[in-house]
């Protein structure tokens, strides 16, 4: 499940009588006919996640020119389900790769038809997916100490990298950037720290503590990495510290500034716009800051409208802002488009808890 969801997960959970028998039943209209669009034009994938356990994930896609969503569309392709949490996805060689958590699984699609061509099976519970090469991909994993190597060529575990201080029950790896030839990895649940591996050699050669559980990882136009933290929750035992922002240099590897958050915020999904000049991130509200700031901003780019965002993208073409909508995490969500200005220009229903976006 997704990183700054553990303590939502846990809420709806406890509010099913029981996540097998207790919720409730979903109904997806698994017999029905619906044509795959031969074409897709520049648009946005949203991963939806679904309900842990109810294996309900869905692939969504829309068209920013036409403004059509078409919903399901891994399903209508291929006649079977996406799987359990869908987590991230990555293009790659005019490949679409979708990583499903709790399915263990990261699937290829044809991103003309949405038809799989392929999958990497076995994976322990797989995050997110970067490519070094087209013969060589990393996936990170939660509760496993390793980051595992792939083949996508044939979609092949290949090797696996350890990861310092992390046991197979403890370990947790999320997003990844590449500066040169070295990927930077976040460490989320119950970590603190940000890993350096070297791809010649496929080890972790440093590591930078920050603050407790750092939820995301950019890479900004002035190759500074930057990392936001949640600070975990109270009475953890593994620690409950000040959210913060770290703006780090990618080339020495060391902190150049933090901006602290107040106690008991809950930051999380960092993003850029596309010229890597301008962070976005989901702090109740929806927040905005130019890379050379030098403080955080006063005032939200989008307050807060009483509901749950929980996802987050901007266009790299036009600078559009598209926030995810869970809702109450069990009835499919909204996601909402804003222009660069924070007008609404368009909302449309995706599936259940969106989550993740990748755009084509």
């Amino acid at each position: 499940m997704s990183s700054r969801r553990m303590n939502r997960f846990i809420f709806i959970v406890a509010g099913c009588c029981s996540v097998l028998t207790g919720c409730m039943k979903w109904d997806y209209d698994l017999g029905r006919e619906i044509a795959v669009r031969p074409e897709v034009g520049h648009g946005l994938f949203i991963t939806n996640e679904g309900n842990f356990q109810y294996g309900n994930a869905t692939l969504s896609f829309y068209d920013t020119q036409t403004r059509k969503i078409d919903n399901e569309v891994f399903f209508r392709a291929n006649d079977q389900k996406l799987g359990d949490v869908a987590q991230s996805m990555t293009i790659h060689n005019d490949l679409g790769w979708i990583v499903v958590n709790n399915s263990h699984v990261v699937f290829a699609i044809d991103l003309r038809t949405f038809k799989e061509v392929g999958r990497i099976t076995n994976l322990t519970s797989p995050r997110y997916i970067h490519f070094v090469s087209d013969e060589k991909a990393y996936v990170t994993q939660l509760w496993d100490n390793r980051i595992f190597i792939v083949n996508p060529r044939r979609y092949e575990i290949t090797g696996y990298i350890e990861c310092p201080g992390m046991t197979p029950g403890s370990g947790s790896t999320e997003q990844m950037v590449q500066y040169g030839q070295y990927v930077y990895v976040n460490c989320w649940s119950y970590q603190n720290r940000l890993l350096k591996i070297d791809t010649r050699t496929d080890r972790v050669v440093d590591e930078l503590v920050v603050g407790v559980q750092p939820t995301s990882l950019v890479l900004d136009a002035n190759d500074k990495l930057w990392t936001i933290t949640d600070g975990g929750y109270e009475g953890s035992p593994y620690g409950y510290d000040v959210p913060a922002l770290y703006r780090i240099d990618a080339a020495s590897f060391s902190v150049e500034k933090q901006f602290r958050f107040r106690k008991g915020d809950s930051p999380s999904e960092m993003q850029l716009n596309g010229t890597r000049d301008t962070l976005y991130w989901i702090n109740k509200d929806v927040w905005r800051m130019p890379v050379a700031a030098e403080q955080l901003p006063a005032r939200p780019f989008l307050e807060y409208r009483e509901t749950k965002y929980y996802g987050l993208t901007v266009d790299p073409d036009n600078g559009d802002v598209y926030v995810a909508d869970a809702i109450d995490y069990q009835q499919k969500g909204i996601v909402y488009r804003y222009s660069p200005e924070g007008e609404l220009l368009d909302e449309f229903r995706v599936g259940i808890i969106p989550g993740a976006f990748c755009w084509y």
